[in-house]
C-alpha cells in the first residue's frame, strides 16, 4: 500500500434511516449509482481505503483530503447520503506513522 501524501481523514459512516436491513448491502436502492460514485472518488485518489466493517453496519473509509470540510463535500454528493441509507458518522484527521513500505 502507497503512503498517502496529503493530509488523511478517517471516516465512519453507518446505515441511515432509509436502510433496508433485510437486503444485503448490494440490493438496496440505487446500489450501482453508490457504487460508480464511490469508485470514482477511489479512482481520483480521494478515497485510499474502504469498505464495511464486521457485518456491515458502519463502513470505514480512508480520505486524502486538504480537510473535514472537503471531506464532507466529497461525500455530499452521493445518492446514498441524500436518500438517507449512510450518514456520516465521524471523520477524524489520522497521523499516520507506521505504513508496509512497498520497498523491500
Amino acid at each position: 500500500m502507497q503512503r498517502p501524501t496529503g493530509p488523511t481523514f478517517v471516516v465512519l459512516r453507518r446505515r441511515g434511516p432509509a436502510w433496508d436491513c433485510t437486503l444485503h448491502m448490494r440490493n438496496q436502492r440505487a446500489w450501482p449509482e453508490h457504487a460508480a460514485f464511490m469508485n470514482r472518488l477511489a479512482h481520483d485518489g480521494v478515497i485510499v481505503l474502504g469498505g464495511p466493517l464486521g457485518e456491515g453496519e458502519r463502513t470505514l473509509l480512508v480520505f486524502e483530503a486538504p480537510s473535514e470540510a472537503a471531506v464532507r463535500a466529497a461525500l455530499a454528493p452521493d445518492p446514498w447520503t441524500a436518500m438517507g441509507l449512510l450518514e456520516i458518522e465521524s471523520v477524524t484527521p489520522w497521523s499516520i506513522l507506521l505504513a508496509r513500505d512497498n520497498d523491500d
